[in-house]
């Protein structure tokens, strides 16, 4: 058997430890969870769209200007451009009987005074005109 003062359990200074530690870890998972819900919602978009026959029998500006409502709708902002900076970060490309979506953008989400998370976010979509 054990002396009891080794079955005392946990001490103050390790249970404060402990909960900071998972402190940590539930606020840095709080402010990731947004953009991950939001790429989320990005994706079941275009995944719809290109699925959608009706939808890719129209050009290309339609189906932008589509999608755009559909981001409106479910309340959800796509950034602008991609990281390099210049090019869209959705971009529909159309060649030949084929169109292209690729998405492709990072968001910062700032975590602790000067510490910054990147969440980088790169995909393609395929869909083929009737």
């Amino acid at each position: 058997m054990h002396s009891l003062g080794r079955q005392r359990g946990i001490s103050f200074f390790n249970l404060l430890i402990v909960l900071l530690v998972g402190g940590i870890f539930f606020t840095v998972g709080f402010k990731l969870f947004t953009p991950y819900a939001d790429h989320e919602t990005f994706k079941s978009i275009l995944e719809s769209i290109t699925e959608d026959r009706e939808e890719m029998k129209k050009d290309l500006s339609t189906i932008r200007r589509n999608i755009d409502r559909r981001f409106t709708i479910n309340q959800v902002r796509l950034p602008k451009y991609a990281p390099d900076g210049e090019t869209p970060s959705l971009v529909i490309k159309q060649k030949e009987s084929e169109v292209f979506f690729t998405l492709d953008y990072e968001i910062r989400v700032p975590m602790f005074y000067n510490v910054d998370a990147v969440v980088k976010f790169k995909e393609e979509y395929v869909a083929t005109k009737p």
